[in-house]
């Protein structure tokens, strides 16, 4: 005789299918059984079938029964999974999270969101409790803003499709068909293992390898004609982290040597390198009223000369003393 599961275990797995019941989209039984197959839970498609039939019942979640397999949806005016008591304040956050985490969350991620994100801007819209404070909240969102510490760029054009396959992958851990064309105009297919994915300014970079080699990549999204998820998955290798990837340079071009660097630059010029030091072990001398003696442990990297150049005139006797590993 079958275990009958306990209560914990089925209010458990309620909650996990109502999270995921689209507000838009429909979804199958058989869709939501595979998406808590890959998340770990391993349930019989008949245990979700009744389950949503339930749900439909005594929720505001719509069946479509003209056709098999049914599909389910939350009602378009319902609340669905939405916290009940979110705050004026709770509501702005999740507004302004939402935005920045658009472009770094897998977009099936970001929809099983969408509940909150629509409650809350409903919440900004109209607070029913607090009028007064939704107001302060709206009037915020136009009072705070992150702006960009060099020349503005708009964002590249991804292709249609290429970041909702390179996440899906990349959240997976599944292999990537890719259709890239890099820099210099050469276009190529290559089968990748995705590790990562970095914002660097209005550019998103898909950290990989390519099969058959053990060294990583970084390829621009944009140049990415086509993208392909697919089924075949890999074993995430242990040794790879994506902080020390970033910590070593690589996005900057570089390899993980560290240098010792020194450098005078003009007072007016570096004056805010007192305030934001390039490291811990940063040391300011002060050699007159006009230029200032900067000394730092740094990662070299194309991006460091990049930046060393672009003070001009305003930087001279820059040194760079590589240190033992």
């Amino acid at each position: 005789m079958a275990k009958r599961p306990d209560t914990l275990e089925t209010l458990l797995l309620a909650l996990e299918l109502l999270r995921r019941i689209p507000r838009k989209n429909k979804i199958t039984a058989r869709e939501l059984q595979e998406q808590l197959q890959n998340a770990g839970m391993d349930r019989d498609l008949r245990t979700i079938q009744r389950m949503l039939e339930t749900f439909s019942e005594h929720f505001e979640i719509e069946r479509d029964d003209r056709s098999k397999p049914y599909g389910f949806r939350w009602q378009e005016a319902s609340r669905g999974m939405a916290v009940s008591h979110l705050t004026p304040q709770e509501s702005l956050l999740l507004q302004l999270a939402q935005e920045h985490l658009r472009n770094l969350l897998p977009p099936r991620l970001m929809q099983s969101m969408s509940g909150f994100f629509d409650q809350a801007r409903r919440n900004l819209d109209g607070y029913p409790d607090n009028p007064q404070s939704t107001s302060l909240e709206r009037e915020w969102q136009h009072k705070v803003r992150v702006v960009a510490t060099s020349q503005p760029l708009l964002p590249p054009t991804i292709a249609p499709g290429v970041l909702e396959e390179v996440s899906e992958a990349l959240y997976a851990n599944r292999w990537l068909e890719l259709d890239y064309q890099n820099a210099a105009g050469k276009r190529q297919q290559a089968k990748v293992m995705p590790l990562g994915l970095a914002q660097q300014g209005p550019r998103l970079y898909l950290v990989c390898r390519f099969e058959d080699f053990d060294n990583e990549r970084s390829l621009a999204l944009h140049r990415i004609r086509k993208a392909q998820a697919s089924t075949l998955s890999f074993e995430r290798p242990k040794e790879f982290d994506l902080a020390q990837y970033d910590a070593d340079g690589r996005f900057g071009f570089g390899y993980g040597e560290k240098v010792r660097l020194t450098f005078e630059i003009e007072t007016e010029a570096g004056f805010h390198l007192a305030e934001t030091p390039l490291s811990r072990d940063q040391h300011v001398k002060y050699l007159d009223n006009e230029w200032l003696e900067i000394t730092a442990t740094v990662v070299d990297s194309a991006m460091l000369d990049w930046w060393i150049r672009g003070f001009g005139e305003a930087i001279r006797a820059v040194k760079k003393t590589i240190l033992d590993a």
